[in-house]
């Protein structure tokens, strides 16, 4: 017996095969491209999706009985925008979590619901993420996508769709969009009196482990699974990363380096801090604080493809290793895409001070690496001040396999930091979990025994003094360019 889960991610799709033990039997990824048409915009083909979802799960099912699958889960980025038609098929790319063009219908939905009154009942404020300010954007920009939308859903949910025919909207997509009323479970009227959304354009609200479906006829054809295997409601990538890491009581806290980077810190009830998101876990009765950055991994890939274009990252890690810590004076601020936690700031963008005749494409690199770490302290801060202590850390995902990397984190953060075995299928692996949950194959209690942490790397003392310092550079940057970067912003005409 055996259960598949499909990661769509920010760069790749990634599948995992299960078997009745929750091991890993298979696991393969398929590379998808994040579109960049103008600056802080962020989108996706969902096609690409279905693809690296098909071409996964062939290649993990290669010499296996589909018949022996029980069970299907599909995790993705959240809240990723998805416009369908009456058909089901998308109208336009997605717009994606990170992306940061609705800086205007930001402002209008300020003054339509105050943020105080939209933050107690859903824990989320007016910001870049949120999926009314998108809806706005699209009003107002493609009226024609937006009279053709029938229904509106998240990158898994669509996948899932594709996969069963099951029309449903996952919890967590419900609540980080900004329109679901947490404390009534139901969603929030004054919200949608702002997008006023076509009937029938939200869908049923479904938890993680429910079934919703099963793979259809045709989705057999495509994946080589059975037709009638239940398929489940799927799970936010980060929320299931958070299960593969273990992550199941407070004073632990997971940082996912993925294409976006994500800090995620389980709590026992619903208390969202206003710096940052907060989600249903997929443990049912647990909710995840966590924080989003806009870029992580995509800004390394983003420099190896365009400067690097060939090169490994070993490579790239072992010319940025013989760089000092501090990169020689080099101070990067990762807002590549504008930054979500904790500025909540879409206007912001990327900057590198310090830059002389000296450095080298090594310091920008390293400089980057040093960068994501200095956000993920920002957030350690942040959660720290509100009363929840970090006892220990976890890295996981594509990141989580640099030793360059892990090494700056700990440093950076002061704090030794484990590294978890297959930490890079982790959503892929999470959401597996949560379908063999709702096979019967073993009970939540299961995922703990299952964590294999990889190693664990301690800060090294001199680093330690040179990263205060830097850091304090690195936020004093953000503080004195906030005003400035408003005024940097171009409109882009959009044209059909």
């Amino acid at each position: 017996m055996m259960t598949l889960g499909v990661d769509a991610g920010t760069t790749a799709c990634k599948a995992v095969l299960l078997d009745d033990h929750a091991r890993i039997v298979a696991e393969a990824e398929h590379p998808h491209d994040l579109v960049n048409l103008h600056p802080g915009w962020a989108e996706e083909d969902p096609e690409d999706w279905w693809r690296g979802a098909v071409a996964t799960a062939r290649q993990v099912l290669a010499g296996q009985d589909p018949s022996g699958v029980r069970a299907v889960g599909i995790s993705g980025m959240v809240p990723a925008l998805v416009l369908l038609d009456g058909n089901g098929n998308p109208i336009r790319r997605s717009i994606q979590q990170n992306d940061a063009r609705a800086v205007d219908e930001i402002r209008f939905c300020k003054g339509r619901l105050p943020e105080d009154d939209l933050f107690r009942r859903t824990g989320a404020t007016w910001n870049q993420q949120v999926i009314p300010p998108k809806l706005q954007w699209i009003r107002r920009h493609e009226p024609e996508a937006w009279r053709k939308t029938h229904r509106i859903c998240g990158s898994y949910e669509h996948l899932t769709q594709r996969l069963s025919g099951a029309i449903y909207t996952e919890a967590n997509w419900a609540l980080e969009s900004g329109m679901w009323d947490a404390l009534e479970e139901t969603w929030l009227a004054p919200v949608l009196d702002i997008v006023d959304l076509p009937p029938g354009a939200l869908s049923p609200v479904r938890r993680a482990h429910e079934i919703v479906g099963e793979v259809t006829g045709r989705a057999a054809q495509e994946t080589g699974l059975r037709a009638g295997t239940r398929v489940v409601a799927g799970s936010a990538d980060h929320i299931a990363a958070a299960l593969a890491a273990g992550l199941a009581a407070e004073g632990e806290a997971v940082l996912k380096f993925g294409g976006a980077g994500d800090f995620l810190y389980a709590v026992d009830g619903f208390r969202p801090l206003r710096e940052m998101f907060i989600d249903y876990h997929d443990l049912p009765g647990l909710f995840v604080i966590n924080g989003c950055m806009a870029t992580s991994g995509s800004l390394v890939k983003w420099f190896r493809d365009q400067f690097h274009a060939g090169v490994s990252y070993a490579d790239l890690d072992l010319a940025a290793a013989s760089i000092p810590p501090g990169s020689d004076g080099l101070v990067l601020l990762p807002y590549f895409l504008g930054e979500k936690t904790p500025l909540h700031d879409p206007e912001a963008r990327g900057t590198v001070l310090g830059l002389t005749l000296s450095h080298t494409p090594a310091h920008i690199y390293r400089a980057i690496l040093e960068g994501v770490a200095f956000a993920f302290r920002h957030h350690v801060e942040v959660l720290e001040a509100a009363g929840h202590p970090v006892a220990r850390f976890y890295m996981m995902d594509g990141g989580a396999r640099s030793a360059l990397w892990r090494q700056i984190t700990a440093s950076v953060l002061g704090r030794e930091v484990c590294h978890l075995e297959g930490g890079h299928a982790g959503s892929a692996y999470g959401v597996a979990f949560v379908a063999g949950v709702a096979a019967g194959l073993w009970p939540w209690e299961r995922v703990r025994d299952q964590v294999r942490i990889a190693g664990v790397t301690q800060p090294d003392a001199a680093a330690v003094s040179v990263y205060a310092e830097t850091y304090a550079i690195y936020r004093e940057t953000y503080r004195r360019l906030q005003d400035l970067y408003p005024k940097m912003r171009r409109e882009h005409v959009v044209r059909a």
